[in-house]
């Protein structure tokens, strides 16, 4: 579609024709690299909706109705971490996951019987030290050397500047965790540091237990000072992001999905017109 700008009239000064025309660019829309971020998802989005499909099946369903509940069921309970960490665009699929179904062990927990606060950082520690393995194992195997030394002090090594820990519930034993990393941000060509945001999730309350941001700084051990993030590191970071942005398109379609399999489901049992519930037949 072509747009026809008209010439300016002859009798306006220079300075309000540069006026006016520096408005008129002001109000061009941006071409947006990304797409626009997703709204955060509701931290007790997965309950919610076990609430919304609990109520539909105790409402009473026909043969048809139980079946879309199952549907509905089987994707929350396969499907929950993607749609929980991906929708925030941490990577859960094969290789990625620093910390996979951990036991929460007895001894981690302190006098006021929760978990203690210091056992987060070493679990981002841990899930930290295999998330760059990962990158070894199955990312970027070309450089499978270079990622192992960064946990070591042989040559390039990845220091922790800082941590930061938001605590959302205390978690008890018995329990699991799963523990994501992702890139807070894409580095550029010279920086010495990168970002990292990290999910700490409970497996048995399917829900954010603790959340950390990390600071990493890239660290030339044999000339003992900071050094620019290599090249190689960069490029796997670069394939990273892109997947961080995929898998956040992917979960929010998902979930979109999800909501609307649930409205059908309610608009067709409790919440449509004239709805009466199945009280079951007496004997």
């Amino acid at each position: 579609m072509k747009t026809l700008l008209r010439p300016l009239p002859q009798f306006l000064s220079s300075s309000t024709k540069v006026s006016i025309c520096k408005r008129c660019l002001s109000s061009t829309p941006r071409i947006l690299s990304t797409p626009p971020p997703t709204p955060k998802l509701n931290s007790r989005w997965l309950s919610t909706t076990k609430s919304r499909l609990g109520k539909c099946i105790l409402w009473g369903l026909s043969r048809p109705q139980a079946a879309r509940a199952s549907e509905v069921s089987k994707i929350l309970g396969e499907e929950w971490r993607v749609l929980v960490a991906g929708s925030e665009g941490f990577l859960s699929g094969e290789g990625r996951a620093g910390l996979l179904r951990q036991k929460v062990v007895w001894g981690e927990m302190d006098s006021m019987g929760h978990v203690n606060n210091v056992t987060y950082i070493r679990y981002a520690e841990s899930a930290r030290v295999q998330w760059a393995h990962n990158f070894a194992r199955v990312h970027d195997r070309a450089h499978k050397r270079e990622w192992e030394d960064c946990v070591t002090s042989r040559g390039m090594g990845m220091i922790l500047k800082s941590i930061r820990t938001d605590y959302k519930f205390p978690m008890t034993w018995p329990d699991h965790i799963t523990v994501l990393h992702k890139l807070a941000s894409l580095p550029k060509p010279g920086d010495h540091s990168f970002q990292l945001d990290v999910l700490v999730l409970s497996e048995l309350y399917q829900r954010a237990s603790a959340r950390c941001f990390e600071d990493i700084v890239t660290y030339d051990y044999k000339k003992g000072r900071k050094t620019a993030v290599p090249d190689w590191m960069l490029k796997a970071f670069e394939r990273t992001w892109n997947e961080q942005i995929r898998e956040k398109e992917r979960a929010g379609e998902r979930l979109r999905e999800v909501d609307r399999l649930m409205t059908a489901l309610e608009k067709d049992t409790w919440d449509g017109e004239g709805a009466v519930e199945d009280m079951g037949v007496a004997t």
